[in-house]
């Protein structure tokens, strides 16, 4: 019953986080918010906001090692396994992506985050560095974003490519998507969280070795139902990018907010093995973002695929 409940608030947790952004998007767009600034923080937010959400909630119920543990998990899970599947199905052109600068943002992100880890507990301190540093790369994405569009001539087409946009939604749905989202988010992460460290504690594991596993699993499958698609459809720069943009909103935002609700343990065996496998999977990425030759091709993603099976073999033997 545990496993159905966690999932039952997974789902929950997941189409919640859809109808607020649907409703978000919508009505930032006919409030007159610029479509730009509405992709690089509402749909940004509201796509976090299951991780978000389970994150403080485990905060609240004093399991913070499910808080840290959904958010490296879901890192190294987006490396190996959200870039893995694709990979492995239909092979990522990555030697055509523009995408090295975002990347070594993402990895400068991770150092700090280790580093503030080591130097734990996280504290609201931690958070407000990180929040601070996350508004820093928004704002210079924006930037750029908006410098490129002025280019080429299209910086009203960005409303166009957003997900959820629709011109002749009502009010009253408006509004009930938005209602129904902040109803079902703090629901979906209570349900999800309860019957987690009720996992937890029927398996004899700790709250952290859930939370690498089954809550960061299951909050990684919209990433990997995206990343899925862009492969389909050979857009490896949108897989790409789909992943280093939300590793850095896990590590600065998730974690800077869920911060000013308590501190945040960082558990021993984090420091030993899961922050260096969330770096090393980091790394392993680096020749497919910088090379102009080499593609992700099925054996990379094969290779992905398999390290991130062996990695939760060993959290939950190890």
């Amino acid at each position: 019953m545990d496993f159905l409940f966690a999932g039952v608030g997974l789902v929950i947790l997941l189409l919640a986080g859809d109808l607020l952004v649907r409703g978000a998007v919508n009505l930032s767009l006919r409030l007159g918010v610029p479509a730009l600034i509405v992709s690089l923080t509402i749909v940004a937010l509201g796509t976090s906001a299951p991780e978000l959400l389970i994150s403080i909630q485990a905060i609240l119920d004093d399991a913070p090692g499910l808080a840290i543990g959904n958010v490296v998990g879901s890192n190294t899970a987006n490396i190996l396994l959200v870039l893995g599947v694709p990979a492995l199905m239909a092979g990522l052109a990555t030697a055509h992506c523009e995408s090295q600068k975002s990347y070594m943002a993402m990895m400068g992100v991770t150092v700090v985050f280790m580093a503030g880890a080591f130097f734990g507990p996280i504290t609201w301190v931690h958070g407000l560095v990180y929040l601070a540093l996350l508004t820093a790369i928004l704002a210079d994405q924006g930037r750029q974003a908006i410098a490129h569009r002025r280019a080429l001539g299209d910086i009203d087409d960005v409303e166009t490519e957003l997900e959820g946009v629709d011109p002749d939604m009502s009010g009253w749905k408006i509004g009930l998507f938005i209602a129904l989202g902040l109803f079902g988010l703090p629901l979906g992460a209570d349900i999800l969280v309860d019957s987690s460290l009720s996992i937890a504690k029927r398996f004899g594991v700790s709250d952290s070795v859930i939370g690498l596993t089954l809550v960061a699993l299951g909050t990684s499958l919209p990433e990997l139902a995206t990343t899925v698609m862009a492969a389909i459809r050979r857009q490896a720069d949108v897989a790409l990018g789909n992943v280093i943009g939300s590793n850095m909103f896990n590590l600065l935002a998730i974690i800077g907010i869920a911060s000013l609700f308590g501190d945040i343990p960082v558990p021993r065996e984090f420091l030993a093995f899961d922050l260096w496998v969330m770096l090393g999977a980091s790394l392993l990425i680096a020749p497919f973002v910088f090379s102009k030759t080499m593609n992700m091709t099925r054996m990379a993603g094969l290779v992905l695929f398999a390290l991130y099976l062996l990695y939760l073999y060993l959290v939950v033997h190890g």
